[in-house]
């Protein structure tokens, strides 16, 4: 084919770009000012740069020298550094690049889904002081942007720094993460870099690898399908499009902002408003199956002393949306179901005598309402005004349910391309865990799902069977008042058999749940239990580490007896003499709740329905609230079954 002079042109133009694409040395996001590197290990220090073009790097007055391969890339070890700094890194080649103000200590990944993303400003007000007041350069995060690719594992991110532990970033660490921290720097006294990688809702498939996934071929098939951008791209359009015409139709359709009522005036007239008790889902009639907007109304008295100053808004959750005003004045808004509601009152608005505070409320799909046993109240300093109770609420419009959005960011390996693979040149400690809730829908496949991508995970970043400590889902939804089955309990189960896996550990949290919040606001115990975790299995101390660990059983006439592992110094029934949470059964399978009593460090178990017992289950239900075998150092236990009678395990 004859090429026209233009064309010559263009692919001259390409030629000559390509060759320049990479005019100076760049280096990862990842490797830069304020990082924390692993300490008493070899480091590799990475970037890319023109092909050969020669590679500097001086540390330390010790000078290191490479080529870039054929794609650009190149690399440098430096030796083993114990713990401290700061230090200072060049690197030269057509450009000079400095990086200051390193420090070597030990070195985490930080992941999972929201009970690891969630930052320390979601629960600022339960550790208020130490939110304000905290100071450690020592103790250091890297946020990864939130992002998925199913191309390729990627080499780098889009953006990000090392930021310290002090009052102007505190809010944005983990507060998992950042809790198992400073227990650790509390120990040792050694920097703690903190990799932040972890998305709300994520289930554990959308963090493993292409050649992880190939075991589950239903997932490794769903991965190639996510491939076709052109696929993604009509799957979101296609969401965005049915999200907004459904929100259109309701902003046009709902009565409460018209301007011929206007529900957010203070003199609107409540005559024809029902009566609800809030905090409460809705349980009248008229609203019994109904999505859209409802808006609820509340006028309250407030005496002169607490008039005119600056005061807050707890609302406690809300499903979905919320717009909150007072006094005609818009105070706050939240767009989904989870976060907690406090709203700040600018001085001013609030006044003395009759105040009216609106919520409008947008429920997309299922039940609406406000969760109770949370907190409902207006706070002004120390003082507290109870706005729980009769609430006047209207009908703005009601809706067809909304259906889901297809959370594309979820689907299998696009999360392990774009949040872990970059990071694999970067020596680390170990990595801290906290993941579940969204496998909960087949708990039993978890079993397998989540060792496979921890073998993955130490396969691909090379460095042996680093310490892998996690977190066991916490108690959540209502208790039940009989044994019942669960998904969340066999998911709890699947957990427990991963610590068959070497260098593992898990720190139970049945005692630290809510069961009307799947995020709980105790991240301050999370973080203390798995930084005891990591002081036996990354720091190698003889300390008792674990709650007790279901052993063996035997059978004694009408009782079981259970032994355990990780006693410690003994079993503890904590709050009282007897056990609670047990229950047990005989050959009929029917598990009734039983009695039972620590002896010689041992558990006996028994019921006078049960003349022949079998089995024994403790804490076997999504919230077994009353759960209170212990060790003596205060850990709890892990909760157990002795059968395998779940119908999900005999499919």
């Amino acid at each position: 084919m004859k090429l026209r002079p233009g064309q010559i042109l263009i692919i001259l133009m390409m030629i000559i770009f390509s060759s320049n694409v990479r005019s100076k040395v760049c280096l990862p996001e990842l490797v830069s000012n304020g990082m924390i590197l692993q300490r008493d290990t070899q480091n590799t220090i990475w970037g890319w740069a023109d092909r050969g073009e020669q590679i500097t790097v001086t540390f330390k007055d010790s000078v290191y020298t490479t080529l870039p391969d054929s794609n650009g890339c190149w690399s440098v070890v430096l030796p083993a550094v114990n713990a401290g700094g700061p230090y200072s890194i060049q690197i030269r080649g057509k450009n000079s690049i400095t990086l200051n103000n390193i420090l070597f200590g030990d070195v985490w990944i930080c992941s999972g889904q929201s009970n690891m993303e969630l930052p320390l400003r979601r629960v600022s007000w339960v550790y208020d002081s130490l939110m304000n007041h905290y100071e450690n350069d020592n103790i250091r995060q890297f946020y990864v942007p939130r992002t998925y690719n199913f191309t390729d594992p990627q080499h780098n991110i889009a953006s990000g720094a090392w930021k310290p532990a002090v009052s102007e970033n505190i809010s944005d660490f983990s507060a998992t993460a950042f809790f198992f921290a400073k227990a650790l720097y509390e120990q040792y006294q050694i920097p703690v870099g903190l990799i932040n990688t972890a998305l709300g809702g994520s289930p554990v498939q959308a963090w493993m690898s292409k050649d992880a996934l190939k075991s589950f071929p239903h997932y490794y098939h769903q991965a190639l399908m996510y491939k076709d951008s052109e696929l993604v791209h009509l799957i979101q359009k296609s969401d965005s499009y049915r999200r907004q015409v459904w929100y259109d139709i309701l902003e046009r359709q709902d009565n409460g902002k018209k301007t011929e009522n206007n529900w957010l005036d203070p003199d609107t007239h409540t005559d024809t408003w029902e009566s609800m008790q809030i905090p409460g889902f809705w349980t009248n009639p008229e609203l019994a199956d109904i999505d859209g907007a409802i808006w609820f109304r509340k006028t309250i008295q407030v005496p002169p002393a607490l008039s005119g100053k600056q005061s807050k808004l707890i609302l406690g959750r809300i499903v979905d949306a919320d717009s909150v005003f007072l006094n005609g004045h818009f105070v706050g808004t939240t767009s989904y179901q989870y976060p907690p509601r406090r709203y700040d009152i600018p001085r001013g608005v609030l006044q003395t005598g009759e105040n009216t505070i609106v919520i409008r409320v947008i429920n997309e799909r299922g039940r609406g309402g406000f969760f109770p046993d949370k907190p409902y109240t207006l706070a002004v300093g120390d003082q507290h005004i109870d706005l729980t109770g009769e609430w006047k609420y209207k009908l703005g419009t009601s809706m067809p349910p909304l259906s889901p959005q297809t959370f594309i960011r979820w689907k299998p390996m696009g999360l392990y391309n774009a949040m872990i693979a970059p990071l694999l040149n970067y020596r680390i400690k170990g990595v801290i865990w906290y993941q579940g809730e969204s496998n909960t829908g087949n708990p039993v496949e978890y079993r397998e799902l989540f060792p496979t991508m921890i073998r993955d995970w130490r396969n691909q970043f090379g460095q042996g069977a680093f310490p892998f400590l996690y977190v066991q889902l916490p108690n959540y939804m209502r208790p039940s008042p009989k044994p019942q089955e669960s998904d969340w309990a066999l998911l709890r189960e699947s957990q427990l058999k991963t610590l068959s896996l070497s260098k593992t550990g898990m720190a139970v949290a049945i005692d630290i749940g809510e069961w009307n919040d799947i995020h709980p606001l105790n991240k301050k115990d999370v973080g203390h239990r798995l930084a005891r975790a990591a002081r036996h299995e990354a720091y190698g101390e003889k300390i008792v580490y674990s709650g007790p660990i279901y052993k063996s059983m035997q059978i004694d006439g009408d009782k079981i007896i259970l032994s355990f592992e990780h006693t410690g110094s003994g079993l503890l029934a904590k709050g009282g003499d007897s056990l609670k949470s047990f229950a047990i059964a005989g050959l009929d399978k029917q598990f009734v709740r039983a009695q039972a009593e620590i002896k010689k460090n041992n558990v006996v178990v028994w019921s006078h329905q049960v003349k022949n017992p079998v089995a024994v289950r403790y804490a076997w239900a999504n919230n077994p609230d009353q759960a209170n075998l212990y060790n003596k150092e205060g850990l709890p236990a892990s909760p157990f079954r002795t059968d395998q009678w779940n119908a999900k395990e005999t499919k």
